[in-house]
């Protein structure tokens, strides 16, 4: 079965409720055709796992915006105020959470892990409600895996069967979210036939994705 969707279809994917994770690190390597879908679709009530919520009008800044999201956990959210205006006045649940430990979590979520040790916090407001656990004589939080029903992903290539290529930094935080999600929505720009990405260069393989969107398709 092709993997090959088009925008209709993604309309159809998206449910209220349910949890996204999105890459991208201010934008970068954040697809915007999938955001927009997500917006074209009237979902609400989103569980939302990304690094920030870069701007206003950029990466997944929109779907703060028109108040898709109940909930957010992210590492800083200082570049978009409307999360801050909604964080304050209780329309938005946030969750902040220190970047490595963010990336650490979605991690051990598509590793199967249990979860994380990490000093990262110990003795702050990071602690609370946390269990710590002493290993060696120091002290860690333990930190629980992160997974979502569903991740929108960037890549700059991909083939048929779905093999992925990001371009440079705007790798971040998507083959990491590609292996905790129950479905993977793909953007690309260009797709390939097989055998013509050299397995070396594949970044996240095919396997575990769902479905593959051709940038400017229908």
């Amino acid at each position: 079965m092709s993997k090959i969707t088009s925008y209709e279809e993604l309309l159809q994917i998206f449910k209220d409720g349910i949890t996204i994770m999105a890459g991208g690190f201010m934008g970068i390597g954040t697809s915007e055709v999938l955001v927009s879908a997500l917006l074209e679709s009237n979902v609400s009530g989103l569980t939302l796992i990304a690094s920030d919520t870069a701007t206003e009008g950029a990466g997944v800044g929109p779907l703060i915006v028109n108040k898709r999201v109940d909930k957010l956990i992210a590492s800083h959210i200082g570049t978009n105020p409307e999360t801050g205006r909604q964080m304050i006045e209780g329309d938005l649940e946030v969750e902040l959470v220190p970047q490595g430990t963010l990336a650490e979590r979605i991690r051990a979520g598509g590793s199967g892990l249990g979860g994380i040790l990490t000093p990262t916090g110990v003795g702050t407001v990071v602690e609370e409600g946390k269990q710590k656990i002493e290993v060696d004589g120091r002290e860690y939080l333990l930190e629980k895996p992160l997974r979502a029903e569903v991740a929108i992903i960037k890549a700059k290539k991909a083939d048929k069967l779905g093999n992925l290529v990001y371009n440079q930094s705007a790798r971040n935080f998507n083959p990491m979210m590609a292996m905790a999600a129950d479905l993977v929505i793909a953007e690309v720009e260009e797709i390939v036939e097989v055998g013509e990405i050299d397995p070396h260069d594949v970044d996240t393989p095919g396997i575990i994705v769902d479905k593959v969107f051709l940038k400017g398709g229908k």
